[in-house]
């Protein structure tokens, strides 16, 4: 025998990747699981051709309304940034919170919640499901800028348009209303 000792397994956890302090899905208000209030948002990115830059989305869980917005790279600072940027026009009333995955995006979360201030919470590892309203939504992007497209040449304009043109799109759940023209129903 080579070895005349068995080596002790190190029984601690692994951290490496994990995102401090995270508040799970689980602790999320009834409001926003049941879709029965205004506020509630899921978050998410869309990744372009390597490289390339991404767009970085928000859902509102009720409506369906969508904030888009292109991003250089998928960096916590610059996703918080384009973030807090583009819910300066939103009400006040209309920023509950943030459901969002695990990506690397999300790790400066605390620093998102105290400038938006809204509460970010966390689906569970590898369920994208958590978040389908994000991830249909995306979907629909996909459709104007399948995968593989580079985002070098997209601009904040094109963007824009191709949001407004989902935006605008009726959906069978909103009695074939148009996620606009239930938050403009409400709030705007």
């Amino acid at each position: 025998m080579r070895f005349k000792w068995k080596h002790k397994k190190c029984k601690g956890t692994d951290n490496r990747g994990k995102i401090p302090d995270t508040t799970p899905i689980s602790e999320r208000p009834a409001g926003a699981e049941n879709r029965s209030r205004y506020g509630h948002w899921e978050s998410d990115t869309v990744l372009g051709m390597r490289k390339t830059g991404c767009f970085g989305t928000h859902v509102e869980r009720k409506s369906g309304y969508l904030v888009a917005f292109r991003i250089d790279d998928r960096q916590d600072n610059a996703f918080n940034y384009a973030t807090i940027k583009a819910f300066s026009s939103i009400p006040e009333k209309l920023k509950k919170s943030f459901t969002v995955d695990n990506g690397k995006e999300f790790a400066a979360h605390k620093a998102l919640a105290q400038a938006t201030g809204m509460k970010v919470f966390f689906c569970d590892p590898y369920s994208p499901w958590q978040r389908g309203t994000n991830e249909n939504t995306n979907g629909l992007l996909r459709q104007f800028f399948p995968k593989g497209t580079s985002f070098a040449n997209v601009s904040d304009d094109d963007l824009q348009h191709v949001v407004d043109l989902i935006n605008n799109r009726p959906r069978k759940r909103l009695n074939f209303l148009t996620p606009f023209e239930v938050l403009q129903k409400f709030f705007l």
